[in-house]
């Protein structure tokens, strides 16, 4: 009988604290693999404290001159990738992320994807984690745009040492002449590619074992016809070594049950997404090969917010990020290759899960969500803890009106609901 556990974005929720730590770059990121934090202890028996927030805070009138003469997009509590180009949201998150200065901060391995294909590039950044330790950049099937050019050079990726100084690996059918272009830049170049995307995931998987020399038994099983549901999976297989295997909605490819048979059918298997996405039919027959739990919202917001939410104790899957202190990223639902290249944001930095905006102001359930992780202080606001967004989109898509509402929201705040000049 299958075994089947089941978290939704509304029901109660345990609250553990996650220390993420284990993904951040030392001297040499060559030594930085997995193994620092699959076996860190995720989890914090202390419970949170609310944040001091309420909901009137979406009643406040909004101040239309906020935007105006600025310097910059950033505020104190987030940093904006102000494009909607998802071959320059690739390139700011890439040198946001890598500053290449030095060896130490260098990736090792760049990924390439071709722009207007989700269902192949979305997988690919479990490669993003190490041994890799790079970006996800984007080109077209025939040509390497010059801003992926030029960041390609800037970044001079050293090679993985763990996969014989690979440093460019393509994803997808490219043709020739992109290899070309890269090996004339003296790149080492290999590929990854699938003869769908079913398969395309399940080869991810395989090459991620064979570099890492690791098979992981956790993965996560996403819809390739909703990608608005499948999105979140991007952080968290940039940030951990579980894959993203693609279902329908009423079947399971073969390229799928082989990887999952691969576990010897004992995988620790996370659907992403609700019923609508991946029919419970799916989800029993998921069940043959290991231990199902579905986590699920009705909305795409609130299928992000319950994923940031979610953390299995017993396998240390899942963000767990109830409780403040922690890094979080915003995009839009309608820009799918734009959120998967901004992955990285859960690599390194702040190790932060996507939530996803449906439209261009927050919604309740996000403004709940948020209140939730606000921090308080007693009397010193300098020992924290601190909460930081990435927002990825312009103005035209994520205005800035909301950026200041976010930015409110994860500011630490007195404990007793007084400001911040009431601390000594």
């Amino acid at each position: 009988m299958m075994k089947k556990r089941v978290c939704t974005a509304i029901g109660s929720v345990l609250v553990f604290a996650i220390f993420f730590s284990g993904c951040s770059n030392g001297t040499d990121n060559e030594n930085q693999n997995h193994e620092n934090h699959e076996n860190m202890d995720h989890e914090d028996t202390n419970q949170k404290k609310e944040g001091s927030a309420d909901m009137s805070m979406m009643d406040q009138k909004a101040n239309q001159n906020g935007d105006q003469n600025r310097l910059t997009m950033d505020t104190k509590n987030i940093t904006r990738v102000g494009q909607d180009d998802p071959v320059k949201v690739a390139v700011e998150t890439s040198q946001i992320i890598w500053p290449a200065s030095h060896k130490g901060n260098q990736p090792g391995t760049v990924l390439l994807g071709m722009t207007n294909d989700w269902k192949t590039t979305l997988p690919a950044v479990t490669l993003v984690h190490h041994p890799n330790d790079g970006p996800l950049l984007y080109a077209e099937k025939n040509s390497i745009p010059e801003e992926t050019m030029n960041e390609l050079k800037r970044l001079n990726p050293k090679g993985s040492k763990m996969n014989q100084e690979i440093q460019v690996i393509l994803i997808g059918d490219f043709s020739d002449n992109v290899r070309t272009q890269l090996k004339d830049e003296g790149l080492k170049v290999d590929t990854v590619e699938g003869e769908n995307p079913a398969d395309t995931s399940a080869k991810l998987d395989a090459y991620y074992a064979k570099v890492s020399g690791n098979l992981p038994q956790s993965v996560i099983v996403g819809s390739m016809n909703t990608p608005e549901y499948t999105l979140p999976a991007a952080n968290w297989i940039a940030h951990m070594p579980e894959p993203l295997l693609y279902v329908g909605k009423n079947n399971i490819p073969t390229e799928t049950i082989d990887a999952l048979q691969k576990r010897e059918n004992k995988a620790n298997i996370y659907i992403l997404g609700p019923k609508s996405a991946v029919s419970a039919s799916v989800e029993k027959e998921l069940g043959q090969y290991g231990e199902v739990t579905r986590i699920s919202g009705k909305t795409p917001e609130a299928n992000a917010i319950a994923f940031a939410k979610y953390k299995d104790k017993s396998t240390k899957f899942g963000w767990g990020v109830t409780d403040p202190g922690h890094g979080l990223t915003f995009n839009r639902t309608d820009n799918v290759d734009a959120a998967i290249a901004s992955a990285p944001f859960s690599h390194m930095g702040k190790h932060a899960p996507m939530l996803l905006l449906d439209k261009e102001a927050l919604s309740e359930p996000i403004h709940q969500y948020l209140m939730s992780l606000q921090p308080t202080f007693e009397d010193d606001p300098t020992v924290g803890p601190y909460n930081h967004a990435y927002v990825i989109g312009s103005e035209k898509t994520i205005p800035f009106t909301t950026q200041g509402m976010i930015d409110q929201m994860l500011e630490i705040t007195p404990e007793d609901g007084g400001g911040h000049g009431g601390h000594e």
